[in-house]
């Protein structure tokens, strides 16, 4: 799925968008001992609470994709006859009213989620009058003249925050009392979509994964729900990519090869943006080699580089830019100092030897400030 089909999709969950009959699932203490079922109709709950719960679903498509955002792709083999794409498939054709199928997620998941302390593990099943969109893609038709129903659900799991006793104001003896707060439930930690929206319609042989943090997939519960190997996060490419660099280049990782680099992956990051391209922007070694030719790497450098990608990644395998540099701030760090400057900035750093001792070096201009005083 590209950035903006999960852009319209989360917009049918909005409460006067969404066809969300029902809200499911459980509580799960820190013994992984299920406290309560949840089954409510949405028709039956106030407007804020409604609000609340759509929230949480919206929340489980949000983050960039490639980062928080992955695709989980499905063999051939597991689509046509495999125990997770049956439970999954069973659990979106019966729009989630079979409790037995339910309860064989649940138990699933429990087993393989590795989040401390209790949470709320929410289900739910949507379905989505996808309007005609002309060539141009400029305009949407009205949703009668919808081709096709995206029938989907969508899972998430939640942290329930534990609070403390407080002194809190009980109305009916109009007094103060030490209070335990009940767990308030978090924005969810993970969740999924199922099947994906990829060109706007059912792709069952892709889910969309979720993660609050890019560093961590869950390895386990990806295990467990889909049985497919995940793919690198974006820390782990970030490290492979310096690793990469550091390693091909050896003495010659200079901070001005860096940052030419550097450079160019943030320029090609901006100009994907103006071109306003749903499709995530994705490098190959060979296209990130010429970045590093150009830098003035010599070519065995570059081959060494490139190497050591396929090595890393997979032959062939484009990477998106942007899970390898910050794209905002460009940051150099020695033993006792670091030096931040926007990644536009980044060509202001530069190294001088002066009286035999390296310094690195940025032009002062106006407003020099130490600690917010203004100084000369």
């Amino acid at each position: 799925m590209n950035q903006k089909e999960v852009s319209e999709l989360r917009r049918c969950f909005q409460p006067e968008k969404s066809n969300i009959r029902r809200v499911y699932g459980c509580y799960v203490n820190a013994g992984r001992e299920i406290v309560a079922y949840l089954d409510e109709p949405v028709s039956m709950m106030p407007q804020d609470e409604t609000e609340q719960y759509l929230g949480l679903f919206r929340k489980a498509l949000s983050g960039s994709v490639g980062k928080n955002l992955i695709d989980m792709v499905f063999s051939t083999e597991q689509v046509a006859d495999s125990d997770e794409h049956r439970l999954l498939t069973a659990l979106r054709n019966s729009e989630l009213q079979d409790d037995a199928v339910r309860e064989e997620f649940y138990q699933m998941a429990i087993r393989a989620l590795d989040i401390e302390g209790s949470y709320l593990l929410l289900l739910t099943h949507n379905t989505y009058d996808v309007p005609y969109r002309g060539s141009d893609s400029a305009t949407f038709a009205e949703v009668s003249e919808s081709e096709q129903v995206f029938s989907h659900i969508v899972c998430c799991v939640c942290p329930l925050k534990e609070g403390k006793a407080a002194l809190s104001f009980c109305p009916a003896e109009n007094e103060f009392h030490s209070c335990v707060p009940v767990p308030v439930v978090c924005p969810p930690e993970l969740g999924f979509l199922f099947p994906a929206f990829d060109n706007r319609t059912a792709n069952i042989y892709s889910a969309l994964f979720y993660s609050r943090k890019p560093d961590d997939l869950h390895q386990d519960f990806l295990d467990a729900i889909f049985h497919i190997e995940p793919p690198m996060s974006a820390v782990e490419q970030k490290e492979a990519f310096q690793a990469a660099l550091s390693q091909s280049l050896d003495s010659a990782c200079s901070l001005k090869v860096v940052q030419s680099v550097y450079e160019q992956l943030n320029e090609r990051i901006e100009q994907h943006k103006e071109s306003k391209d749903p499709d995530p922007l994705a490098l190959t070694a060979r296209e990130m080699g010429a970045m590093l030719r150009e830098g003035g790497a010599q070519d065995e450098q570059v081959a060494a580089f490139c190497d050591m990608c396929d090595k890393h990644f997979g032959e062939g395998t484009a990477i998106s830019p942007a899970n390898l540099i910050d794209g905002k701030r460009f940051e150099v760090k020695t033993a006792e100092a670091t030096i931040s400057v926007s990644a536009e900035d980044s060509c202001l750093v530069e190294t001088r030897v002066v009286d035999g001792r390296r310094y690195l070096m940025i032009p002062v201009g106006d407003g020099l400030e130490v600690n917010g005083l203004p100084v000369h």
